[in-house]
């Protein structure tokens, strides 16, 4: 089967759960025998690298804008799978992505999306934005030959809004064999000595709130610690600079950080924050959990499909009072810490990449039509399902 990935920024991933999904499946793909084609952005990506992991790159320009950056990238590649590679199916990330999908079905080519958690609800986008994105949304089961998510709660909300069904398939998570760092001593920070957030620094992400509710616990309660707010955004400078003048001197911000450095903080954190408030499944947080980290969420729906009881919540609706308040009861409590981090490490074993490929495997195999390597077993994605599903039934 030859599989084109279009409407990320490309592999290796260096940006967000996208990218990380796409090069976890492509690796696997490429060791069943299946060829894979990913389209690259150059400036997320060294126009230099031409294979990752056993999958052909290939970079094509795009225009530097918030708003038309994916949009441009992506149908700059649904015309060149559909003019030249010619792959035997096309998979595409991101619901705003929707139309660009009857590029490549008109050239014959199956055609999967992936809406991800709905885009239109992120409070960065304008008011035209959104609307293009809800349009988006809405259509994504018609321009595509087949449409999905990676979280059961964002299907029901999906389901609830649009008046459509569409499919499921989790992400998942591994732990590296290698993730030795010097990024600790970099930061000054001593293992079990800081409170851990990873993400995008977009006001949906919620790193203000974190940043004001670690502002009102006095510093002897936080007893040393530090908050270590990892990330960024390629055009949100002006939130950034907004949260950073927020921090006071315990908040330590690191930018982007990856690869064995990412590991080492995750590793050592005292507990993971995830404050987000929209989404499907965030990959950070199923790393968190596979990591062994206590986690504190929002009781925003998708995450505590993902979380369960393996973590902490907060009351998104509270917001910053009831955040300061469960943070420091978190860190008044490193026997509760302890149990959420053993309950953590169960809960990851939930959600396997080889089952997640597995489930991709067999969803291309049927749209594409394909004859070849058949789909791997998928005993590991019942089990996924029957953990997150509401009803506690496999959905497929």
């Amino acid at each position: 089967m030859n599989v084109a990935i279009l409407g990320t920024r490309g592999i290796p991933a260096s940006y967000s759960g996208f990218e990380t999904a796409v090069e976890q499946i492509t690796s696997r793909l490429t060791d069943r025998g299946h060829r894979v084609t990913v389209y690259c952005r150059p400036h997320v990506v060294d126009p230099e690298i031409r294979e990752w992991k056993g999958a052909q790159l290939v970079h094509l320009p795009t225009v530097r804008n918030k708003y038309l950056d994916t949009f441009v990238h992506t149908l700059l590649s649904s015309l060149h799978a559909s003019r030249g590679h010619k792959p035997d199916v096309a998979l595409f990330f991101i619901a705003g992505n929707s139309p660009l999908c009857l590029v490549t079905r008109a050239a014959g080519i199956p055609t999967v999306i992936n809406v991800d958690g709905l885009d239109s609800d992120r409070r960065k986008w304008n008011r035209v934005a959104k609307s293009y994105l809800r349009a988006a949304e809405r259509l994504s089961p018609r321009m595509a030959t087949r449409a999905i998510t990676d979280s059961h709660a964002v299907a029901a909300i999906y389901e609830q809004r649009y008046g459509r069904s569409i499919g499921v398939v989790p992400y998942g998570a591994e732990l590296p064999t290698e993730h030795e760092s010097d990024v600790l001593e970099r930061l000054g920070l001593e293992p079990r000595r800081y409170v851990l957030f990873v993400g995008r620094l977009e006001p949906e992400n919620n790193p203000h709130l974190l940043v004001e509710a670690w502002s009102r616990i006095p510093t002897e309660r936080t007893r040393g610690m530090k908050l270590v707010v990892v990330g960024g955004a390629p055009y949100a400078s002006e939130y950034i600079n907004r949260v950073r003048r927020a921090a006071d001197p315990r908040v330590v911000f690191p930018g982007y950080v990856f690869g064995p450095g990412y590991w080492e903080l995750q590793r050592h954190a005292y507990l993971f924050c995830a404050p987000t408030e929209v989404g499907g499944t965030h990959p950070v947080i199923l790393e968190s959990l596979v990591a062994g980290n206590c986690v504190l969420v929002n009781d925003y729906r998708p995450n505590s499909e993902t979380v369960g009881d393996a973590g902490h919540y907060f009351s998104g609706t509270e917001g910053v009072p009831d955040l300061a308040r469960q943070l420091d009861r978190l860190m008044a409590d490193p026997e509760l810490v302890a149990g959420y981090r053993e309950k953590a490490l169960e809960r990851a074993k939930l959600y396997s990449w080889d089952a997640v490929a597995a489930a991709y495997e067999q969803l291309l195999l049927e749209v594409s039509d394909s004859t070849g390597h058949g789909p791997l077993p998928m005993e590991r994605l019942d089990e996924i399902e029957r953990a997150t599903s509401p009803t506690g039934a496999p959905l497929h």
